[in-house]
């Protein structure tokens, strides 16, 4: 984990009434030795229920905005070993719990407080809904006899967030709400994670208890299928042996299902090119012959042709959303369809699933690991699928005398870091860019918003993958004009918390995937896309109190790169890119992934 620094509002020892610190040359004393070992103080409250559970569950971050009915958690987590971090809006928490969450593979928490608190949660709280990522939203209400009076600063939230959320829970007891918060924590990453959230009125918080709460824990009724049926197992062995065009398509449930290593083995050992969608970026390493990388509507052209015309697809931990597919009845026409999943709910939710395999990821593909005998026979296949490489290479034109295009500017920030740098975005073309010019090769080194496409997700993401990152790893934050703009108060939270994070934000004037399909779709009429009153970033970087740079020739862009990924601390660069670049390959809405689109003309 990240070591964080001492945010300069943070009271010092004296204020706390701590013992004096201990110098490196002197002995602990038996009295300090006892203290450091004892047992916590019991709990008197609920809200100290609340905290200790979730220092039972290990949670070393939340982050949050203090309130009025939150206040009694917040007082209790004053004197804990779990470290707040303040954001500046409550969407920022939620996204940055978000990312805590996705590169660590624990959950993370966020808080806010009643009304307005909840309810600037619920846009983070819907991304990791749709994103399966484990996320603990702590709400606070008002007191238990104004619920349904229309008291200040009140919200239906479990209510609004039943949509969105895994589970979530009404605390009534404070002698029980210690032990709904573990079971929030333990459902939020058992099984398919996702977000969960426990409303907490304040009456409940306030109140007097002596119930430790236990250690995080899901409910007797909650039971995750781990095996795959081993007679469908057998089957699927069979058609894999027996595939002349097979394809692997590894989905984010690989990575969360840990699942990244044994699904490499497989696929090497068996010489099975490698498909990712968005979410599984990293499961496989793109720099391996095998890879064909991300599928989809601003996938590979080689990778949506394999898709076209394999005969065997073994999808795992994907949900086959839209953006993925195009249109269903073009999707992977020709191939049988081995799908694992742990939920069963995705199976043949989207596309009719031949062998359907539930269970762990890890699990299911270690089962298949031990049915199939022999690997199939594909090596005309592998030449094919080399062969579309080379069709539908990826290499752009970079005109000296002309605008900067993102691609180099993505690159350049690849080649300036190591392989496990995480890299996290916004939404729009500044994310397809990201997907399609990085070369990801690790697991959880990729955080975005895929299925809820939420702009202004990059920067606090990058606030929460830094706190989970290992001290030694790079944190880039990819970001468009559009999206920074939404969330970069956010900048204040890394200056603070001097966290040594990389923004990049590629500045096109325009919501540029807008301005894209208006130019495509809508006869070139810019409605409500054109930003040329964007602020200058670099300059705001600095009011913030850090370092900016400004981006605007070719030459100009490694030394830059190179100094600010050398900057000790957050930096924000402003990279002026060509206002006319476009995303492709494009595959239009419903479309065919067969018949993607190279150049605006082919739409």
């Amino acid at each position: 984990m990240s070591e964080r620094a001492t945010p300069v509002t943070q009271p010092d020892a004296d204020e706390q009434g701590d013992e004096e610190p201990i110098t490196d040359s002197a002995a602990p004393d038996a009295a300090t030795e006892s203290e450091t070992d004892a047992a916590p103080e019991p709990v008197t409250t609920g809200a100290e229920a609340v905290v200790r559970a979730l220092e039972n569950a290990g949670v070393e971050y939340a982050f949050g905005v203090q309130g009025g009915a939150i206040m009694p958690v917040y007082d209790s987590l004053y004197d804990s070993e779990v470290y707040h971090v303040t954001m500046a809006h409550e969407q920022g928490a939620a996204h940055a719990a978000d990312a805590y969450g996705i590169v660590s593979g624990d959950p993370g928490v966020c808080l806010a407080t009643s009304g307005p608190g909840a309810t600037n949660l619920v846009t983070g709280i819907a991304d990791a809904d749709m994103d399966s990522d484990p996320l603990v939203a702590l709400t606070g209400q008002v007191p238990t006899e104004f619920v349904g009076n229309d008291a200040f600063q009140e919200t239906d939230t479990t209510g609004v967030t039943t949509p969105i959320t895994k589970d979530n829970t009404f605390a009534s007891d404070p002698d029980r709400v210690g032990d709904d918060v573990g079971e929030a924590f333990a459902l939020a990453r058992e099984g398919r994670p996702g977000p969960t959230l426990v409303d907490l009125p304040k009456d409940v918080t306030k109140a007097d208890t002596d119930r430790e709460p236990d250690e995080p824990r899901t409910p007797d009724t909650y039971h995750v299928q781990e095996r795959a049926d081993p007679e469908i197992v057998a089957a699927a062995a069979e058609r894999i042996e027996n595939a002349r065009k097979p394809v692997m398509l590894l989905g984010g449930g690989v990575i969360k299902g840990e699942a990244s290593d044994v699904c490499r083995e497989f696929a090497i050992e068996h010489e099975i090119p490698v498909i990712t969608t968005m979410p599984g970026l990293g499961s496989f390493p793109e720099d391996h012959e095998l890879s064909l990388e991300m599928a989809g509507m601003h996938g590979t052209g080689y990778a949506n042709m394999a898709i076209t015309h394999c005969d065997t697809l073994l999808a795992v931990g994907t949900r086959f959303d839209d953006r993925l597919t195009g249109g269903i009845e073009t999707f992977a026409p020709d191939a049988e369809l081995i799908h694992v999943d742990i939920d069963p709910a995705e199976i043949s939710k989207n596309i009719h699933a031949d062998y359907p395999l539930v269970g762990d990821a890890g699990t299911v593909v270690s089962q298949l690991a031990e049915a199939v005998d022999s690997s199939p026979e594909a090596t005309k296949w592998r030449a094919q699928c080399q062969q579309w490489k080379s069709d539908y290479s990826m290499a752009y034109d970079a005109p000296e005398d002309e605008p900067i295009q993102p691609e180099f500017v993505v690159e350049a920030l690849d080649e300036a870091t190591d392989d496990d740098t995480i890299v996290t975005t916004g939404v729009g073309q500044h994310q397809m860019w990201a997907c399609q010019y990085w070369t990801f090769t690790e697991p959880r080194t990729w955080v975005s918003s895929h299925g809820l496409g939420t702009m202004g997700y990059g920067l606090p993401a990058a606030i929460g993958a830094r706190l989970a990152a290992d001290d030694d790893q790079d944190v880039v934050c990819v970001d468009g004009d559009g999206s920074f703009l939404m969330t970069m108060q956010e900048l204040s939270v890394a200056v603070r918390e001097n966290l040594d994070i990389t923004v990049a934000v590629l500045n096109n004037e325009y919501i540029g995937m807008v301005r894209q399909w208006q130019d495509a779709f809508f006869e070139g009429r810019h409605a409500a896309s054109d930003y040329n009153w964007m602020p200058e970033f670099d300059k705001l970087a600095e009011a913030f109190g850090t370092q900016g740079y400004r981006i605007d020739d070719y030459d100009e862009v490694a030394d830059t790169i190179e100094d600010a990924i050398a900057y000790d601390g957050p930096s924000v660069i402003d990279v002026h890119i060509d206002p006319q670049a476009n995303v492709y390959p494009m595959v239009p809405s419903g479309g065919d992934n067969g018949q993607f689109a190279l150049t605006e003309d082919q739409l």
